[in-house]
Formats: C-alpha cells, sequence, structure tokens
C-alpha cells in the first residue's frame, strides 16, 4: 500500500495555489457565474412570497452566493487546478481553433437569457450534459463533400424552384426547400436490423433513399450542407430530425412567406409553421421526415441534444 507523505503533499499544494488576495477573487468570481444560472432555476421553480421590493429573492439569492462560496472554499485547490487548465485550453481554442474566450462569453450571456424566458432553465443546463447518441458517427456519415450527396443536391435545385421569379436574394433558402422537397417525395422509412442502431452515410442513403429517422436527418443534413445551408440534428429521445437555420425574425417572416405563398401552398394551407430558437436568439427550422412542408409539425419537440454543422 502506498503511503502519502504529508509534508510533501502541503508542499505541492502550496505550489498549485494561488497567492493571496487573488485565490479568494478566483473563487468569488467563479461562485457568481454559478449562482446566476442556480438562482434563475430556484427562482422558477419555487412559489414567489410576493415580500416588498422581492426581498423573498433577494435572500434566495444570498443564501445561494454563501452556499456556493462555502464549497468552492473547500475545494479550492483542485477547483483552482482545474481553472488553469481551462484558461490554458481557451487561450490555445483562441489561437488555432474555433471555441475561444468570445465563444464562451457567447455562449455563457446567451443561455442566462434563455434561461430568464424559460419555464424550466434547468432544461437548458440538461440538453448542454447530456451526450448525443453515436456523435462521432453521425458526424462522420454526413459527408457533404462526398460527389454523390453534392450531385444530388444540385439535382434537386434544378429539379424544383428553378424558375421562381423575383426572389434572388432568397436563392439559397429556395434551394434548400427544393432539397427538402425531392427528399421528401422519395423517402422510404425502414427500421434498423432489430436490436442493432445502423447509421448509414448520407452517400449510402442517396441509393435507395430508405431508412429510419438518423438516416434521413443525416442525409438532409448532408444535403443542406453542400449546398451552403446550416443544418442541425435534434436528438429527443427514440427520434432524431433535422433543422434549418434561417436567421433572425425577419427571415423567418421572408421563410415563412415563401413557404405559404409561394412554394408549399397546398401543403401548408392553414397550417403553423414550426420552429426552435436557440439561446442565441436564431431561428431553426423543422425539416423531419413526418413533415410535408418544411417547418411542419414536430413529430417530438423536445430537445435532448443537437449537433450543429456550422
Amino acid at each position: 500500500m502506498v503511503k502519502i507523505d504529508p509534508i510533501s503533499f502541503t508542499k505541492l499544494k502550496e505550489k498549485l495555489s494561488l497567492p493571496k488576495p487573488w485565490d479568494s477573487i478566483v473563487i468569488f468570481l467563479l461562485n457568481i457565474l454559478i449562482a446566476i444560472p442556480t438562482f434563475l432555476i430556484v427562482h422558477h421553480n419555487i412559489i414567489e412570497f410576493n415580500w416588498p421590493i422581492n426581498l423573498d429573492r433577494i435572500f434566495i439569492f444570498i443564501g445561494i452566493l454563501i452556499l456556493i462560496q462555502l464549497i468552492l472554499r473547500t475545494l479550492k485547490t483542485i477547483i483552482v487546478i482545474c481553472i488553469f487548465f481551462y484558461i490554458i485550453t481557451l487561450i490555445y481554442g483562441t489561437l488555432f481553433g474555433e471555441y475561444g474566450f468570445q465563444r464562451v462569453f457567447e455562449d455563457y450571456r446567451s443561455m442566462i437569457y434563455s434561461m430568464q424566458e424559460d419555464p424550466h432553465p434547468q432544461d437548458l443546463i440538461i440538453s448542454k450534459l447530456l451526450p448525443f447518441p453515436n456523435k462521432s458517427k453521425i458526424i462522420d456519415a454526413v459527408n457533404f463533400t462526398n460527389p454523390k450527396v453534392r450531385n444530388f443536391a444540385l439535382y434537386a435545385t434544378t429539379k424544383h424552384f428553378k424558375d421562381i421569379k423575383g426572389h434572388a436574394k432568397d436563392r439559397k433558402l429556395i434551394q434548400c426547400f427544393a432539397v427538402f422537397k425531392e427528399i421528401k417525395q422519395r423517402w422510404n422509412y425502414v427500421n434498423d436490423p432489430k436490436g442493432q442502431e445502423y447509421i448509414a452515410a448520407a452517400s449510402e442513403s442517396i441509393q435507395h433513399f430508405s431508412g429510419d429517422c438518423d438516416d434521413h436527418a443525416i442525409l438532409m443534413s448532408a444535403c443542406i450542407k453542400a449546398i451552403g445551408g446550416t443544418p442541425r440534428i435534434i436528438h429527443t429521445g427514440g427520434h432524431m430530425y433535422p433543422e434549418m437555420l434561417i436567421g433572425d425574425k425577419n427571415d423567418l417572416e421572408t421563410a415563412v412567406y415563401l413557404i405559404k405563398e409561394v412554394l408549399f401552398v397546398e401543403e401548408s394551407k392553414n397550417k403553423e409553421i414550426h420552429y426552435h430558437i436557440d439561446e442565441r436568439g436564431k431561428i431553426w427550422l423543422n425539416l423531419d421526415y413526418t413533415a410535408k412542408f418544411p417547418g411542419g409539425p414536430f413529430m417530438k419537440e423536445e430537445i435532448l441534444g443537437e449537433l450543429t454543422f456550422n
């Protein structure tokens, strides 16, 4: 049995500790960052006591601050080490990758904004923590650079809506809707082999246009991506479906007009357009195989995870 020298451990702990008062400052800042979303979750999930100037909420927030501060100070050495490596990772991401300090700031700000408006803010955090099933396989399967995928997407844009006049600025959106229409007309739902989760690449699904929901989501995402669109795949638990980035509210108005007045008039008559708004305020349109038009009804609206192909 290996024995740890308490003196050596103490020396190591001292080396890894931040000098005062920086250790307290870092712990307090981390406390604030954790306390704000924690308070929002508590605020939305307990009744309001209607005290003057919202004193009940003020006391709750102070209580959360004190509790988190005590926990963080107890685990101070471990937390400081984790923060150090996290900062190194963000520096690397800022210089050489896509995820750095700016993205962390934007994601945190967007999360707080969304949690303020969401009646179940804890769901936002849970959805970020849950693993996306078969993530690496699905990323590989969305092979939008494959010539077969690209050629099929191009074919769809020449078959549908090519002669629509007066919407030159909306060309990419219209072409993505053309891809949806062609896949919708061809898709044949077929289950995976019993007891197995078969992930078909987009280039494979093009051969027979058959498969289950994840195969459809992969093919749709690959074809949308192949012609310049931004797709994502939503995981709901037992179901996956694709969505397409529309943009802001003005872009949504354009998409709704094109769907209901120009491209899918009969299919969308007297029907609502279904979409999600993400934590950054961006709008994503439903493209599930169960929908007869872009923005058709969700088969399952919940989001347990999302995989975006920027």
